[in-house]
């Protein structure tokens, strides 16, 4: 991690809500806006891993900058609800809305996909999305405006085969930025999607470091190398601060470049 990184306190005054916080890119982003003086709340379904994560973002916390943490499952409204009512009690108003709870799924060619799967993935990644946005605007809009970020992937835009409802759902949520971005304009409220390249978290643990889907990452990156979590929490902390005020409607890539070449070969871990 760079060490040359200095903040300004852009975000003191801000409550920020970052879903999916525990881990990987949540608390990587959580980290990057308490440093720079927001109140943030992380959720998600497990209070240990909530804990632990709280502890570091705190130790780490400038400008003022906090952290609490809640749990929730962001597929159910009605937690949604409370969570983000959990996220309005530092301040009293939400400033700024990370949706980055979401997941993978069993790797399937579509003619062998198992419906159940590919609707479970989608209900995560998209329909828990939505309702984070549906939950954060009101309060977004009564601060006098916000920024809600949602994260897509890679696999958003660039091929990725038997990923099955990953891909799908990814591109689903960029085409919900896009249209949110468009209707809430007049509101002050910004939306955007990150799309992050391989990060190495918890979720990546399980490619193999000396094998050829890794190897396939590699090769079709130009900086060589991954990314680390808080690379994509620098860019969500630009997003939710007023430096980006005219920027919305945009979906980024975080990924060392690997765009510019194709998605990775994961045959070999095919169901």
């Amino acid at each position: 991690m760079a060490a040359d990184i200095k903040y300004a306190g852009n975000l003191a005054g801000y409550s920020v809500l970052v879903t999916g916080g525990g881990t990987g890119i949540g608390t990587g982003c959580a980290i990057e806006l308490a440093a720079d003086g927001a109140a943030v709340t992380i959720c998600g379904r497990r209070v240990a891993v909530l804990e632990a994560a709280a502890e570091s973002i705190a130790s780490l916390a400038g400008f003022g900058g906090s952290v609490q943490f809640v749990t929730g499952d962001v597929t159910v409204e009605e937690e949604v609800a409370a969570i983000v009512a959990k996220a309005l009690e530092p301040t009293g108003k939400l400033n700024g809305c990370i949706a980055n709870a979401g997941g993978g799924g069993m790797l399937f060619g579509y003619q062998d996909m198992d419906l159940h799967e590919f609707q479970r993935v989608l209900t995560l990644n998209v329909v828990g999305t939505m309702l984070c946005l549906k939950h954060t605007l009101p309060h977004m809009i009564q601060a006098g405006g916000g920024s809600f970020i949602g994260m897509s992937s890679l696999a958003g835009h660039i091929t990725h085969p038997w990923f099955g409802a990953y891909p799908v759902s990814k591109a689903g949520i960029e085409a919900m930025m896009c249209n949110a971005a468009d209707e809430n304009g007049p509101d002050n409220v910004r939306f955007n999607a990150i799309r992050p390249g391989f990060v190495a978290t918890e979720l990546m643990e399980g490619i193999p470091r000396d094998g050829e889907v890794y190897d396939s990452y590699i090769s079709n990156t130009p900086l060589g190398d991954v990314a680390q979590p808080r690379d994509i929490g620098r860019l969500a902390r630009f997003l939710i601060s007023a430096e980006s005020r005219w920027i919305t409607g945009q979906c980024i890539n975080v990924d060392g470049g690997h765009s510019l070449r194709r998605g990775p070969d994961f045959s070999s871990f095919k169901a």
